[in-house]
C-alpha cells in the first residue's frame, strides 16, 4: 500500500456504528492506493507494477503489504497523482453517482449541497463544472471562511453561502441568476436539512448519503404536499453490489484533462496515525488526513 485517506466512514467503522462492519480482527481503511509487487500464477488482470485501487468497501487498507484476491482490487493508470488515485474510489465515485442517478439534468441547471467542503462536495464542484451544472454550496461559518470560500471558487463553485445565509435576502440575489436547483445533495441532516429544502423547485430531490449533524432529516409538511418534492437515500456501497461496476475510466480520464484533483489533503506519515486520527475527528476541518504507508 502506498497511501490511504482516513474517513468518516473509516471511523463509524471502528466505533462500530456503521452499516458495513469487518469481522474482528480487521484492519481499518476503506479505501487507498497500492502497487502489486507480486502475482500468482492465476492472476490474469494484473502484473507486478500495476496501481490498484480496492473495488469494494471493506478492503482494510491501513496497512504497507497485504495479500489480497484479484477480483477484490482495479487497476487505475499509472500516471494518475498518487493523492489523486488514493482518494478516487469512494468520494469521486458518490459525486458522480448522485449527480447522474436521480434528476436528468442538463448544462445550465443547478445543484445545492451542504458540507460543500467535504471530499464528496469537492468533488460535486469540480465534476459539476464538467458537466456544465451550477453549484450552490452550504459551508458552516468558520475563522477562516474567506480562505474556504476562495478556494471552493477556484475548483469551480458558482455561490457559496453559510448556512445562515439560507434564510436571508442573497438567496433571491443568487437566483435572479441562475434557476433554483432541481436536485439537492445532503451530507449534514438537521436543520441544514430543512433550509435547503427550501430552495428546492416543485418535484426536485433530495439525496441523503451522511448524516454529519447526528439529526434527523426533518421535512415540512408542506413541501411534501404542494411542490412534491422527493427524498432518496446513497450509499455508495450499495451501489456497487447492485451494479458490480466502478467509474474509474470516466474518472481518470477528469483527472487527466484536469477536471478532477484530490480534495485538500494533509499527508501523514504511518506512524503519527495517532494525530492523524485525531486531527480527522476535529470540528472545520476541510483537509483530509492522508496516511502515507
Amino acid at each position: 500500500m502506498l497511501a490511504a485517506p482516513i474517513n468518516p466512514a473509516d471511523i463509524n467503522m471502528i466505533q462500530g456504528t456503521y452499516a458495513l462492519l469487518a469481522p474482528l480482527p480487521a484492519v481499518a481503511g476503506n479505501e487507498g492506493v497500492g502497487r502489486v509487487l507480486e502475482v500468482g500464477p492465476g492472476v490474469v488482470a494484473l502484473s507486478p507494477g500495476d496501481c490498484i485501487i480496492p473495488a469494494d468497501a471493506g478492503l482494510g487498507t491501513w496497512r504497507t503489504h497485504a495479500v489480497l484476491p484479484e477480483d477484490s482490487v482495479l487497476r487505475v493508470p499509472s500516471d494518475i497523482p498518487l493523492l489523486c488515485a488514493a482518494t478516487l474510489s469512494i468520494n469521486p465515485c458518490t459525486a458522480l453517482r448522485m449527480l447522474s442517478d436521480f434528476e436528468s439534468l442538463a448544462p445550465g441547471d443547478s445543484v445545492i449541497q451542504n458540507a460543500a467542503n467535504s471530499g464528496v462536495g469537492q468533488a460535486v464542484i469540480q465534476i459539476a463544472k464538467a458537466m456544465g451544472i451550477r453549484t450552490i454550496n452550504v459551508v458552516r461559518d468558520r475563522p477562516d471562511l474567506p480562505q474556504l470560500v476562495e478556494r471552493l471558487l477556484a475548483l469551480g463553485a458558482d455561490h457559496v453561502v453559510t448556512e445562515d445565509a439560507l434564510r436571508k435576502p442573497e438567496m433571491k440575489e443568487i437566483f435572479k441568476s441562475i434557476p433554483k436547483p432541481r436536485l439537492a445533495l445532503n451530507c449534514v441532516g438537521g436543520r441544514s436539512t430543512t433550509e435547503m429544502l427550501r430552495h428546492l423547485q416543485p418535484k426536485g430531490t433530495m439525496v441523503t448519503y451522511g448524516g454529519m449533524a447526528k439529526q434527523p432529516v426533518t421535512v415540512p409538511v408542506s413541501a411534501f404536499i404542494f411542490r412534491d418534492v422527493r427524498l432518496r437515500g446513497f450509499w455508495m456501497t450499495q451501489w456497487k453490489k447492485d451494479h458490480g461496476e466502478l467509474m474509474v475510466d470516466s474518472l481518470c480520464q477528469m483527472v487527466r484533462k484536469g477536471q478532477l484533483s484530490a480534495p485538500a489533503c494533509t499527508a501523514v506519515p504511518l506512524e503519527d496515525f495517532k494525530e492523524a486520527l485525531v486531527a480527522s475527528m476535529q470540528p472545520l476541518i476541510s483537509s483530509k488526513q492522508i496516511l502515507l504507508l
